[in-house]
């Protein structure tokens, strides 16, 4: 960790050991991120918040131990507000998965991300700077590629089955409260399960569009803080230009926010929210691999740019998440979906590779 730090501060660490250093976080990066929801599958959730706290706490444990790796570098308020759009957009991940499946709500999702992430590093959306690419065209071929996959994933049929893995007793929520003797049941039915399949298909993917719009825009506010730190009359001037000092403070808006959004959860719920025991250690592990995840690609934007990691990072985990799908869990099923997802896979790949060597 200490050498890429000092590697990112000396001029005369040659391009290629960047490269080198950037595609390597990026394939760790897809990997994770295409896993980090397996731990949790076949576990039950519920509605996904008290999930998503724990996924979170587990995030910022990690960035917790990152920043003391890092010697504490300055935190800066403003990255906190990338980890609290995430986090809002985080809150739909279990409807979605419950909806349209593991696979296909994280390739629609991650599509979206890839195109909000790189438009607004393209042409320096929200204050921040334009990337200047060597070959334009590839790069809009790239993202005219990547828009393509995401329309032909649209047309792949999943199959989603509630778990059954979990008896009643240790499904049965930690947080119960009996009012005249009488006790409430609380069972892991969320208000997902009572859609019929149409609807199901139609929430879930409007819900995996609007999710990877805020996952795209979780960056902007570091881009923002890197970019302004070149003027001098910024209170940004001086920032550090590593990316992963700003990690610590990324992750703390995440955990605030789900924190936040589970208190409102509780009240709404008047105390009686549902809870699940066998939830908490898959979602540490969850959590755990994302952290790691998205560590790199902080380490990717250092080393390649945000409008060359996007869409490799965004892109790739598809894939990942795909294979899952088809091999594990068997949401994905029939010769047709296979060819669309073979199809897709391909035009996805171009369009990374596109993007990519459009400034390499």
């Amino acid at each position: 960790m200490e050498s890429w730090i000092s590697d990112a501060n000396n001029s005369s660490v040659s391009n290629n050991t960047h490269l080198a250093y950037g595609f390597a976080s990026s394939v760790v990066s897809v990997v994770f991120f295409g896993s980090n929801f397996v731990p949790v599958k076949k576990f039950d959730t519920g509605d996904g918040m008290f999930f998503q706290w724990i996924l979170c706490a587990s995030i910022w444990i990690v960035s917790l131990v990152v920043n003391i790796i890092l010697k504490c570098p300055k935190f800066w308020p403003l990255a906190m507000v990338g980890g609290c759009v995430w986090a809002t957009g985080n809150i739909t991940v279990v409807p979605i998965v419950k909806t349209v499946g593991l696979g296909l709500g994280l390739l629609i999702w991650a599509s979206t991300n890839l195109l909000t992430g790189w438009a607004s590093s393209r042409f320096g959306m929200f204050g921040i700077d334009p990337e200047v690419v060597e070959r334009p065209y590839l790069n809009y071929a790239g993202a005219g590629l990547c828009v393509l996959s995401a329309i032909i994933f649209l047309f792949v049929k999943t199959d989603v089955k509630r778990s059954t893995s979990t008896s009643d007793s240790e499904s049965e929520p930690l947080l119960r409260t009996n009012i005249n003797s009488q006790e409430n049941s609380i069972t892991d039915e969320s208000w997902v399960d009572k859609l019929s399949p149409f609807k199901k298909r139609i929430i879930g993917s409007l819900m995996a569009l609007v999710a990877g719009i805020l996952y795209g825009s979780s960056f902007i506010p570091v881009l923002y803080i890197k970019d302004h730190s070149k003027r001098n009359e910024s209170i940004y001037a001086g920032s550090s230009q590593f990316d992963l000092d700003y990690v610590f403070a990324h992750f703390s808006g995440i955990f605030i926010t789900s924190t936040v959004y589970f208190l409102i959860y509780c009240t709404v719920m008047k105390n009686q929210p549902k809870v699940y025991p066998r939830a908490i250690l898959p979602g540490f592990i969850s959590g755990f691999l994302w952290a790691i995840a998205t560590c790199c690609w902080f380490l990717a934007n250092n080393y390649l740019s945000a409008v060359v990691s996007f869409p490799i990072i965004t892109a790739g985990p598809g894939l990942i998440a795909a294979l899952w799908g088809v091999l594990v869990f068997k949401e994905i099923k029939g010769l047709r979906n296979y060819l669309l997802l073979s199809l897709a896979f391909c035009i996805i790949l171009s369009g990374s590779l596109l993007t990519a060597f459009s400034k390499t």
